[in-house]
């Protein structure tokens, strides 16, 4: 037997960890309780006293006591067992009392004769039956019928009780309603239409449930993170270990006599910031609004059996500091005050006992659903994954091809223009052939919702693709609900805003980003992230907010250079609104629009398709029956797949026998721009007509049913699908794939050569300039119009100039798994030749003397908008178009990309994983740059000839990046500064003989090459002295 101190120790223990979490014990832990049960509590109410345990003994001998360590008591103080309780209940001894007393937290300590490991916590399960620490007394609380008096009901799946004369609503919660899981959706129902706070905008979803205690409800949010087997003996550790969350403590209104329901006032939780608005708003709107619960009040209230479908209107008024202005929100009629329109949808989350959920494969992108199983102790991780998707069963299990037993259902809200809904529709029912690879027809089915409908667009029950109006969104996007605890898909829908078939006209501003010590390369960062896609990887346009300029670069009289943006703003916080620029595919919708309306320019400045000719109707009804197959992709499950547009040679795009045998991509789930032809050449389709072959293999992955028993089962079948992966029509890769090291792997591009497409979009780009100048503006237009439209070719330029640094030290990247019949490994360094050819492109295109040769006439065509009033922000700064900063800030943003320390590095890192004399090293990335950029100098055989000030700009940035590097202002590998210092030795050289022939060159070139000589051997100078 243990010793007393070994006892007291123990115990001593107990208590420290009960302080801190506590439990409550299942009902089914306790039946008929007496006080020879090994249990021991903390008593939370009263702090005085001495709670024992009884030890397990058949005649208890003595007790050691929690809170104190005195001599164990004489037998004849304690209770003699046993003494029987009423069930269900939790009774302790205390205070030296033979009186039971109702408790609602106790400690289970195992018997320590068997086991001398630390006790353990028993998890609280799911169960059907209230833990009350102590009933309130009648007088404490109204009468359940004196609460509802004038009230109506709304049954369902909670009851609902409405007061007609002020609209307080009653939630009555029935008592096997309590430590039950529910589901909780919340959509934004009305926004302001800007700013990312639009009808329709998905907010938050997760697991709940009721407990009470004492005289209060709790709403409490389930942690679906951690999980253990049922019936492992870790069970008893996981609660202590990881909290669920108390959101709201709601004081008790009434309990029902014979029901024993208890009565709550509902606007205790949903007339709360429950969404977290308030942050939310604070972030998207730059300044702080503040809830004013006098401003709000529910809408309308719907009850079903499954779910509950309630509108808060929340009532926010302007809460900054009094001398901070207002926001300038255009949608308002007065910024100082907002009301949103807010849906929750409850709803029971009953178990489905023929969903199995699926596990998941890197190879192949479905969104996941994960969890740590701290049961499995054979795993070389704890997470479990399971894929979202939708339940599908065949009607005829042994059938090759079935229809399922439930399809899924989309309907196409009556909002939706006539004109666009058969494009819709197509776009939708594009996905049946793919279910027609996992044996089902017929899967997915198209209804148009009644101009009469007696539902609502935010119902649950209903999949809509709903038509929203904003004044800055252009998006579409496709949110789901999903069961957190299997990956089943509930409901979904799809948003689209009917603002991209209206005039597209963006509003531009130009900022000013530095690309100085920032990990990331900013031009990776503006192409990848540019507009509201910035904010969903929390990180500003150009990176961490724009500091300073780079010191007067190109001498052009600004912080730098700059460049055409959009002029969207959404948070970088985990608030609610911050997913729709990630898991919403904002970011889609928004710069699909920019490449719809580039495709347009295009096409009218090319083949002179007016915008009501039947061309153009088709080029309409193309994209959106793309936008809605994509989105309709990611309500089925499916990321994003930016290697879907890798699958034919540039020659091939516009060749429409071999698109419409082969597809133009292998995947719709892809950024896919409209699909250009150059001007020479006759004009395919504009994007795919299909879905692709990538899309067929991943449906027939996450859908393809098994007769398996658990998911485990299915391992080796769905591995046999998995191990397709190498082939190159099967390609994949996602989000966080696309930044930086793989050249193939790029939104809003085509063809298995990108660097060839991409020299051919350079080429239609300046075509384009070149054919501005000579149409437009039309008679009765304003030039404004024309300064938007030269931004939007000058924003393509940049995007293609980047795929081409991507070359630089790239390296494809594959996620196969190994295998005897694969042996493809997951880097593969791009070829030294094509990088060399990328070098090439860029000098022609960015670097080049005449790179940039804009006829002197369209620059003086380049006026701003004079419109000033709400939704139109007057030009407060220059009024001429800025055109050496923009063409400084293109030619910057690039020269920084390759000269990046992230860049450098891995191109060292890339000399010992090629064979020799097979790496593009970084003495040649030095010299080749270095030869580009000072050709006027570097080139003595040359008639010294003047130095333009585009060319004497770039030159100056190149100067600043080495003497940074020398210095060791920028983080970069030890020879990347070593070959700037012998690199600078060699230019200051040659600008000594250039200095010396410049008799003839104009005072900019004098001047230019001897300030250049001088501050390079100052460098020097400086970098001896600090040596």
């Amino acid at each position: 037997m243990k010793s007393l101190s070994a006892r007291v120790f123990l115990l001593h223990s107990a208590l420290f960890t009960i302080f801190f979490v506590g439990a409550r014990l299942p009902a089914s832990a306790s039946n008929q309780l007496s006080v020879n049960s090994y249990q021991l509590s903390e008593e939370r109410e009263q702090g005085a006293g001495t709670s024992w345990e009884q030890l397990p003994h058949t005649t208890p001998d003595y007790a050691v006591p929690m809170r104190r360590t005195p001599p164990p008591p004489p037998a004849s103080r304690l209770p003699t067992p046993p003494i029987s309780l009423p069930e269900s209940k939790v009774w302790v001894i205390k205070n030296n009392s033979q009186q039971p007393e109702l408790q609602s937290y106790l400690w289970l300590v195992n018997n320590q004769r068997q086991d001398s490991r630390q006790s353990t916590l028993l998890l609280a399960q799911e169960s059907n039956q209230q833990v009350i620490a102590k009933n309130p007394k009648p007088s404490e609380l109204k009468a359940f019928n004196e609460v509802i008096k004038n009230s109506s009901a709304i049954k369902g799946l909670f009851t609902l009780y409405r007061q007609k004369d002020t609209g307080k609503i009653y939630l009555e919660i029935q008592p096997q309603q309590f430590n039950k899981n529910f589901l909780s959706t919340m959509t934004m129902e009305a926004g302001i239409g800007e700013r990312g706070i639009y009808s329709g905008m998905p907010l938050q979803d997760f697991l709940f449930y009721f407990q009470r205690v004492n005289n209060n409800i709790h709403f409490v949010v389930r942690n679906v993170n951690f999980r253990v087997t049922p019936g492992s003996p870790q069970t008893r550790s996981l609660t202590r270990s990881f909290s669920d969350s108390v959101l709201y403590s709601i004081p008790i209104k009434s309990i029902h006599p014979q029901r024993k329901s208890i009565l709550i006032d509902l606007g205790d939780l949903l007339l709360k910031d429950l969404p977290g608005l308030a942050a939310s708003l604070s972030t998207q709107l730059g300044t702080t609004y503040q809830l004013d619960e006098n401003k709000s009040y529910f809408g309308s209230t719907k009850a079903f059996p499954l779910n509950m479908e309630i509108e808060s209107v929340y009532g926010f008024s302007y809460g900054g500091a009094k001398n901070t202005a207002t926001p300038n929100l255009m949608t308002l009629p007065d910024s100082r005050a907002l009301t949103l329109r807010i849906r929750y949808s409850l709803s029971e989350l009953s178990a489905n006992s023929t969903y199995k959920p699926r596990l998941a494969d890197d190879r192949i992108g479905y969104f996941i659903t994960a969890y740590q199983d701290f049961a499995i102790e054979d795993r070389k991780e704890p997470f479990v994954r399971y894929i979202n998707r939708w339940h599908l069963e065949k009607q005829n299990p042994n059938a090759k091809l079935s229809p399922p037993k439930k399809p899924i259902v989309f309907w196409i809200e009556n909002a939706v223009p006539l004109e666009y809904r058969d494009a819709v529709k197509e776009g939708v029912l594009m996905w049946n052939k793919a279910f027609e690879k996992a044996g089902f027809i017929n899967a997915i089915e198209v209804r148009q919702m009644p101009d009469d409908a007696k539902w609502d667009p935010a119902d649950v029950r209903y999949n809509v693709i709903r038509w929203i109006n904003t004044v800055d969104g252009f998006f579409a996007l496709g949110p789901s609900r999903v069961n957190p605890l299997t990956g089943e898909i509930l409901d979904a829908d799809i948003l689209v805003d009917a603002s991209f078939v209206r005039v597209l006209k963006q509003e531009y501003r130009r900022m000013v980003q530095d690309s100085r010590a920032q990990p990331t390369s900013v031009l990776s960062q503006m192409i990848n992230d540019r507009s509201v896609c910035n904010s969903g990887f929390g990180r500003g346009f150009g990176g961490q907010g724009g500091q300073g300029g780079q010191g007067g670069q190109g001498g052009q009289g600004r912080q730098g250079g700059q460049l055409p943006t959009t002029n969207y703003q959404l948070p970088t916080t985990n608030y609610p609104l911050s997913k729709l620029a990630t898991e919403y595919d904002l970011c889609y919708g928004m710069e699909a629009a920019s490449q719809f309306d580039f495709g347009s320019l295009a096409l009218t400045l090319f083949q002179n398709i007016t915008p009501n000719s039947d061309k153009m109707q088709q080029y309409i009804h193309q994209y959106l029956r793309l936008i809605i197959a994509h989105e309709v992709g990611h309500t089925l499950g499916l990321r994003h797949n930016f290697r879907g547009s890798t699958q034919l040679p540039p020659n091939e795009l516009n060749a429409t026998k071999i698109t419409r045998d082969r597809n133009l991509t292998t995947s719709v789930m892809d950024y896919l721009p409209p699909n250009l032809a150059p001007p020479d050449r006759e004009q395919g389709d504009f994007f795919p007509d299909s879905i692709g072959s990538y899309d067929e293999w991943a449906i027939e992955y996450g859908y393809t049913p098994t007769t398996a028993p658990h998911p485990l089962a299915e391992r080796r079948f769905l591995d046999q699908i998995g191990d397709r992966s190498s082939r190159p029509d099967l390609a994949y890769a996602t989000d966080e794939d696309r930044f930086d090291l793989d050249p193939d792997v790029n939104a809003w591009d085509y063809s298995s050569d990108v660097l060839g497409y991409s020299q051919g979009q350079l080429d239609i780009a300046r075509a384009m300039w070149k054919k501005l100048n000579r149409r437009y503006p039309t008679s009765g237009e304003s030039y404004s119009n024309l300064s938007e439209l030269f931004d939007r070719i000058f924003l393509h330029y940049l995007r293609h100039t980047y795929y081409a640094t991507k070359y630089i030290g790239g390296q494809s990247f594959y996620r196969d798994h190994a295998s005897a019949d694969n042996g493809r490994l997951p880097f593969v360094p791009v070829p030294v030749a094509k990088q060399r050819q990328a070098l090439a492109v860029l000098e022609k295109y960015v670097f080049a003397p005449d790179a940039f040769n804009f006829p002197p006439e369209l620059l003086n065509k380049l006026a701003p908008s004079r419109w000033v009033h709400w939704g139109e922000q007057a030009v407060m700064s220059r009024l001429d178009y800025p055109i050496h900063d923009s063409i400084y800030a293109l030619q910057s943003l690039v020269l920084r990309d390759l000269l990046s320390g992230d860049r450098l590095s891995r191109l060292r890192d890339i000399e010992l994983k090629s064979q020799p004399k097979q790496a593009l090293t970084l003495p040649e990335l030095f010299t080749t740059l270095q030869n580009d950029i000072w050709i006027e100098v570097l080139n003595p055989d040359k008639t010294p000839t003047n130095i333009s000030s585009l060319r004497r700009a770039v030159q100056r940035e190149h100067l600043k990046i080495m003497t940074d590097m020398m210095l060791r202002k920028s983080n970069v590998p030890e020879d990347a500064r070593t070959l700037a210092w012998y690199n600078l030795r060699q230019l200051r050289e040659q600008l000594n003989k250039a200095v010396a022939r410049s008799g003839k060159l104009d005072e900019y070139t004098k001047a230019h090459l001897a300030e250049t000589r001088d501050r390079i051997a100052k460098t020097l100078d400086a970098r001896v002295e600090s040596r």
